[in-house]
């Protein structure tokens, strides 16, 4: 008997470069996780997201653009997260002290997701992390 191929569900939405489409991405990420049933690693995937959303508003969003945040659950359970931005610069982690106030966000990320990279997109870039079995 062959098993019908589970297709990845995606939801996405576009926010303006505005500090309160921090909040908005992660409430929007939270409604996604909630309707696909997905609390495994529910807050690992919210904070990953306000902090590549706000990596987004501060380095990657010029003045009058956005950024869309897009969510696809794969039917293995792997949840796939993406920041698409349309500003230039490279993207890595930072050497930050222990006395900075910036620049932890992708060590976070990093640390909580089992996978994250920098993909091309033109113009911009498109920011990603991974959680395998993130859907229960």
């Amino acid at each position: 008997m062959n098993a019908e191929p589970q297709h990845p569900h995606t939801r996405q939405a576009f926010y303006r470069r505005d500090r309160r489409s921090v909040r908005l991405a992660r409430q929007f990420a939270g409604e996604a996780l909630t309707a696909w049933a997905t609390t495994e690693r529910s807050d690992d995937v919210l904070l990953c997201v306000s902090e590549l959303a706000t990596n987004a508003l501060v380095h990657g969003v010029p003045a009058g653009r956005g950024f869309l945040l897009r969510l696809t659950l794969h039917g293995d359970g792997a949840l796939r997260v993406e920041v698409h931005d349309s500003g230039p610069g490279a993207v890595g982690i930072p050497d930050a002290s222990m006395e900075s106030e910036h620049g932890r966000g992708l060590l976070l990320v990093a640390a909580l997701a089992d996978k994250w990279g920098v993909g091309e997109r033109n113009p911009g870039k498109i920011v990603w992390c991974e959680f395998a079995g993130a859907g229960g």
